[in-house]
């Protein structure tokens, strides 16, 4: 489904700048810490990242996306380690990251949810930072963009499941719903 969506778009699919979190929690991007932007697609959220100085890794499913993503890299002059993986492929059995960011990763159900949630956390390192940003229901009635499914939405319990481990790591989640602009002639639906 992704590679195909990717793959049949003729530009950036959803565009190259950072998702508007990224941008409204600068604070917790600081330069020299090890990222992981996980579900990453073509790269507009480590990319970013980067830009800021963090040593990022991401990895997405896509071999079109991940194209795209080192290319984008390459245009504004940062490295970030790029791979193409299946989410199960990935080693999530060491703590290796200061921060990890999971931004839209909605695409997993209830059931597979909760393994991504613990491989998550599984690879921060102790006094990291899990940045989660996901969609809530609400976001379904819209028709913006985002999961067709509730039960892909990011809930509040989620958060709070994930966010009780008992360590002393910083736990940033949140939820976005998105509404289209009114049509204005200045602004075109």
């Amino acid at each position: 489904m992704w590679e195909d969506r990717y793959a049949n778009s003729d530009g950036y699919f959803f565009g190259t700048e950072p998702a508007r979190f990224l941008l409204d929690n600068p604070g917790w991007l600081r330069p020299g810490l090890s990222g992981l932007c996980v579900a990453d697609g073509e790269g507009r959220n480590s990319v970013h990242m980067a830009q800021l100085g963090l040593n990022m890794t991401a990895f997405d499913l896509s071999e079109t996306a991940v194209a795209r993503a080192r290319k984008l890299a390459a245009d504004r002059d940062v490295d970030v380690n790029f791979t193409q993986s299946l989410w199960d492929d990935r080693d999530w059995n060491t703590p290796t990251y200061d921060l990890v960011a999971a931004i839209f990763i909605q695409f997993a159900g209830p059931s597979e949810r909760g393994k991504q949630f613990a491989h998550i956390k599984a690879v921060v390192k102790p006094g990291g930072i899990l940045m989660l940003h996901g969609y809530t229901r609400e976001q379904l009635a819209l028709g913006t963009g985002g999961p067709r499914s509730s039960t892909t939405c990011t809930r509040p319990k989620s958060c709070r499941n994930i966010s009780a481990t008992g360590t002393s790591n910083a736990w940033l989640p949140t939820s976005a719903t998105y509404r289209r602009a009114a049509a204005t002639p200045a602004n075109p639906p």
